[in-house]
């Protein structure tokens, strides 16, 4: 299942979650007490199995000095269940490799409405903040950050990559000159979770005890109360399903892990209907809904028309932003050089990142950014890819070297199947 070249097995660990023990422990806990079982009439006996090792792997890009890698649980040591908890139930996923940037002072909208790609004069935080995305791009219009901003009426938080949040954070405070804006870099105070499933709604308003919470709209955000500890919530759907984003004190992760553990006991009446989830359950889910992400599909590289993510994080209504020449100017061209699509190959062979896709004549036309074997669609490969836009139109015969063969595949849209009703 591969995600990119940002996620590798590389010796260069460095930045640790606050859940480590928590994650690591996870197997263990959900093996059955064997004084309680040996009581219970008609209980099987027997030699116990050890419980699966938790694998870890590394979050950034390969050759990097390691102060710049972190660590993502890779499964639990069933991908099976934690995407059937993705599907049918809830998945948290611990998500270090998130960054965050805090945004106070009075003119922090006026001033980012002018600097990035989404409208964000109407993004109110007065009574029940509100989340948008855009992306931060440079003057040649390549795309510095994907963000996700929530406003919370006294103060706005972005959610991004930790990889460019530096960056973004230097490059945005380099605009600034008498405003009333300050930009500070808080990820090492703020810890990221995400909850993903149809039952993630559920969750959140159990732990939190708030029943309004069932029915937050998407790219709606409220901080809220979970465990007694104020976590701000945004909906962000990217499994094809409901999807919160959670950012919380870093030092209270593990009471907001806990608390959220324990409403998914209680929703389910006793049996448990949420459980930890790695990366390769999300990466699926997310592949199969056509959700692509920085730094794995996309990235400083590219334009915003590249991403098949346009119509979701640039307003073309708005005012004047950095880039916006180079957007405006490839908006009235039609299309960009280059496209991220959908690919199936015909053939049951799985590419992988970075292998190439291939013309009717074998020229080089593009490369796969992500690849997945699809549970929904029977175990069939799906892959996106970035490829020259001649080749991009939905039907478009290609052809991959795949697993030592070769196959052809046919373009089509990022996502694989219709969104699950929230």
């Amino acid at each position: 299942m591969c995600g990119g070249s940002f996620l590798s097995r590389l010796p260069m660990m460095v930045l640790q979650s606050p859940l480590r023990k928590q994650l690591t422990d996870w197997p263990q806990s959900r093996r059955p007490d064997p004084q309680a079982v040996a009581h219970r009439p008609g209980a099987a006996q027997g030699h116990q199995t050890e419980p699966p090792a938790v694998e870890f792997l590394d979050y950034g890009p390969a050759g990097r000095d390691a102060a710049g890698a972190c660590e993502l649980v890779a499964t639990f040591g069933d991908i099976e269940s934690e995407y059937a908890a993705v599907r049918r139930g809830a998945g948290l996923l611990d998500s270090p490799h998130r960054a965050t940037l805090l945004i106070t002072g009075g003119e922090r909208r006026d001033f980012l409405n002018r600097m990035l790609t989404q409208e964000l004069k109407d993004l109110d935080g007065g009574g029940g903040a509100t989340a948008r995305q855009a992306f931060w791009l440079n003057r040649r219009g390549r795309i510095e950050a994907d963000l996700l901003l929530i406003e919370l009426g006294d103060r706005m938080f972005i959610d991004l990559d930790i990889h460019c949040a530096e960056r973004a954070a230097t490059t945005l405070d380099e605009f600034l000159f008498a405003e009333d804006v300050r930009i500070v870099t808080v990820t090492e105070t703020f810890h990221h979770v995400g909850v993903h499933g149809p039952q993630a709604p559920a969750v959140i308003a159990a732990a939190a005890a708030d029943e309004s919470l069932a029915t937050l709209g998407d790219l709606v955000a409220r901080a809220v109360q979970i465990g007694g500890v104020e976590v701000v919530v945004a909906r962000r759907d990217q499994t094809g399903g409901p999807g919160f984003e959670l950012i919380m004190p870093r030092s209270e992760a593990v009471m907001v892990w806990d608390t959220l553990l324990a409403a998914g006991e209680k929703i389910g009446e006793g049996r448990s209907r949420v459980r930890p989830i790695g990366w390769h359950a999300f990466n699926v889910a997310r592949i199969e809904a056509g959700t692509p992400l920085y730094n794995i599909d996309f990235g400083p590289d590219n334009l915003p028309h590249e991403t098949g993510l346009i119509s979701r994080r640039v307003s073309f209504t708005k005012g004047c932003y950095l880039g916006q020449e180079i957007v405006a100017r490839t908006e009235n061209l039609g299309r960009a050089k280059q496209e991220l699509v959908g690919l199936r190959p015909a053939r049951d062979l799985l590419p992988e990142a970075g292998d190439e896709v291939l013309d009717g004549e074998g020229k080089p036309v593009g490369a796969i950014t992500s690849s997945t074997l699809s549970p929904m669609l029977g175990a069939m490969p799906i892959a996106f890819a970035m490829i020259r836009s001649a080749h991009a139109a939905a039907g478009t015969t290609v052809h991959l070297a795949a697993e030592g063969e070769r196959t052809e595949a046919v373009v089509g849209p990022l996502s694989f199947y219709e969104a699950v009703a929230s």
